[in-house]
C-alpha cells in the first residue's frame, strides 16, 4: 500500500501526526511554563497558595547549597530570568554580603513579623518573600525581586491552565481546518464541475495528472472520462437526429408531391398511388433499420454455426456478384463454430457486412472471407479489393448514416445503416468489430465468443 496513492492512509497518518504534535507541544509547553518563574501578576488578587514549582526548586537550592555553589545558583537565576534573590538573616544582614535595597529589607522585616504565610508586594516592586532554613545560618528570608517587563501573554499562559488548554484547542482546530481543506479541495472542484456538466457545459474537465496520485486523482480522471463519453454520446445523438431528419425529408417530400399530383390528376392516380406506396415502404424500411441500431435488450436464446452461415452467405454473394465478376472465397480452420445468438440477428449482421464488401470491391476481384478459432473465440475476417476509407474514418464507418461519399443517394449507396446495425448486434452478442485499410482495400474483423465447450478445436 503506497502512501502517496492512498487517501485513507494519508488522512489517518495526517491526523495521527497532528495529534502527536499537539500532545507533544502541550507537554513541552507545560514543562516550559513550569520551568519559568511566576509573573508579577502572581498573587495579585489573593494571597499566594503553595509556592510555584520554579520557586520550590529554587528555595530547595537556597536552603541546601552553600558558598560558591549558592552564589552561582543566584547568579544563574539573575542571568536567565532577570530575578534578583536576596537572603536576609534574622539580624538583617545579607548572607552573601551584598547591599540590601530598602524595599527588600522592609519586606524581610514584615516576613519576620508574619508567622503563617509568605509576603507579596505588588504591583510596584513585584517581590515575594519566603522563610527558609539553612543548616548553619538558621532561619532567613529569601526575597525574590521579579522583573516588571515580562509580557502579559506569557504571564497569562504561565499562570492559567485553562488558557493553555484553550490555546491548544485553537491551534488543533486551525491545523485540522488546514488539513481538511487541503484534502477536500479536489472534492470541491469535482462538485463544481458536476454542476457545470449538469448545466450543459459538456466540455467541463478537471485538471489532473495523467497517472498516479491518490483516490481523488483517480476520481478526477474517472470524471473526465465520463464527461468525454457523455459529450461524445450527446453529440452523436444530435448528429443522429440531424441525419434522421435529413433522411426522412426526401421520401416525405416525394410522398407529399405524389399525393398532390394524385389529387390534381385523378386520371393518373394509380401511378401516383404506386409511388406513394413505394415511398411509404422506404420510410418503413428506414424506421425499422433505425430501431435496429438503437435496440438495447437482447436474449441469446439460440445457437448458430458460423461455418455454415458464412458458407451460405458467400454462396449468395457469389450469385449476386457474378455479373460484375465479383467472387467470394471462404476458408476456415475448424469444421464447426457454434456461438450463442438471438434469432437471425447474426445472419443479418454478417449479411450486411458481406453486402458492404460486395458493393465496394472492384469488378473482377475476390473478397476473402476467413474464420479461425482462437482460445475460445472466433475471428472472422472479410477483406475486399476496393478503395478503402479515409484513415480518419476507419472508426466512424460503424456510425449511423456514415457514407464515404456523402452525395450518395438511397438508390446508389443505401442509408448508411448496415454496418451500424452489424456493430450493435455484435456488441450485444459479446463480440467486437474493427476495420483497417490494407492498401488494396478494406478489411473488417469480427470477434465472437464461442459457446461454452466450443472453440478449443482447430
Amino acid at each position: 500500500m503506497k502512501m502517496r496513492g492512498n487517501l485513507f492512509l494519508r488522512i489517518f497518518l495526517g491526523f495521527w501526526l497532528m495529534s502527536i504534535a499537539i500532545l507533544g507541544s502541550w507537554m513541552l509547553a507545560s514543562n516550559y511554563f513550569e520551568e519559568l518563574p511566576p509573573g508579577h501578576e502572581w498573587g495579585d488578587s489573593k494571597p499566594p497558595g503553595p509556592p510555584h514549582r520554579f520557586l520550590l526548586r529554587t528555595i530547595y537550592s537556597l536552603e541546601n547549597q552553600k558558598g560558591a555553589e549558592l552564589a552561582a545558583t543566584i547568579e544563574e537565576v539573575r542571568e536567565k530570568h532577570d530575578i534578583q534573590i536576596y537572603l536576609v538573616s534574622r539580624d538583617g544582614s545579607e548572607l552573601l554580603k551584598r547591599e540590601i535595597p530598602t524595599a527588600v529589607a522592609k519586606i524581610a522585616e514584615e516576613l519576620r513579623a508574619e508567622s503563617t504565610r509568605p509576603i507579596v508586594k505588588q504591583p510596584k516592586n513585584h517581590m515575594v518573600a519566603y522563610r527558609i532554613y539553612r543548616p548553619y545560618e538558621g532561619a532567613a528570608a529569601a526575597v525574590f525581586v521579579f522583573p516588571s517587563h515580562r509580557g502579559f501573554i506569557l504571564n497569562a499562559l504561565g499562570n492559567s491552565l485553562w488558557l493553555r488548554i484553550a490555546l491548544a484547542v485553537l491551534i488543533s482546530g486551525l491545523v485540522s481546518f488546514a488539513l481538511s481543506r487541503l484534502m477536500t479541495n479536489r472534492l470541491k472542484d469535482l462538485r463544481l464541475a458536476s454542476r457545470r456538466l449538469a448545466n450543459g457545459e459538456l466540455d467541463t474537465r478537471l485538471q489532473v495528472r495523467e497517472k498516479g496520485g491518490d483516490e481523488t486523482d483517480e476520481l478526477a480522471r474517472d470524471f473526465n472520462t465520463m464527461a468525454e463519453q457523455l459529450q461524445a454520446r450527446i453529440q452523436a445523438q444530435k448528429r443522429l437526429l440531424g441525419d434522421v431528419s435529413h433522411e426522412l425529408r426526401s421520401p416525405l417530400a416525394r410522398l407529399r408531391i405524389a399525393l398532390v399530383l394524385a389529387q390534381e390528376r385523378p386520371e393518373n392516380s394509380a401511378a401516383y398511388m404506386q409511388r406513394i406506396e413505394q415511398e411509404a415502404e422506404r420510410l418503413e424500411e428506414l424506421i425499422g433499420q433505425l430501431l435496429a441500431t438503437q435496440a438495447q435488450g437482447l436474449t441469446l436464446d439460440t445457437h448458430i454455426d458460423l461455418v455454415s452461415l458464412l458458407q451460405q452467405l458467400c454462396t449468395d454473394a457469389n450469385f449476386e456478384g457474378q455479373m460484375a465478376g465479383k467472387q467470394f472465397s471462404f476458408s476456415t480452420d475448424t469444421e464447426q463454430a457454434i456461438v450463442d445468438s438471438s434469432g437471425d440477428l447474426l445472419r443479418k449482421s454478417f449479411e450486411n457486412i458481406l453486402r458492404n464488401a460486395l458493393q465496394h470491391t472492384a469488378e473482377n476481384t475476390e473478397v476473402s472471407v476467413s474464420l479461425i478459432s482462437d482460445n475460445g473465440r472466433y475471428l472472422v475476417s472479410i477483406e475486399d479489393h476496393g478503395t478503402g476509407v479515409p484513415d480518419g474514418d476507419v472508426k466512424t464507418i460503424f456510425d449511423e448514416f456514415y457514407r464515404v461519399d456523402t452525395a450518395r443517394t438511397r438508390e446508389s449507396g443505401g442509408y448508411g445503416l448496415g454496418l451500424a446495425i452489424a456493430r450493435r448486434a455484435l456488441l450485444q452478442h459479446g463480440g467486437e468489430i474493427t476495420a483497417e485499410n490494407t492498401g488494396t482495400g478494406l478489411k473488417i474483423t469480427v470477434t465472437l465468443p464461442a459457446m461454452e465447450g466450443q472453440g478449443q478445436q482447430g
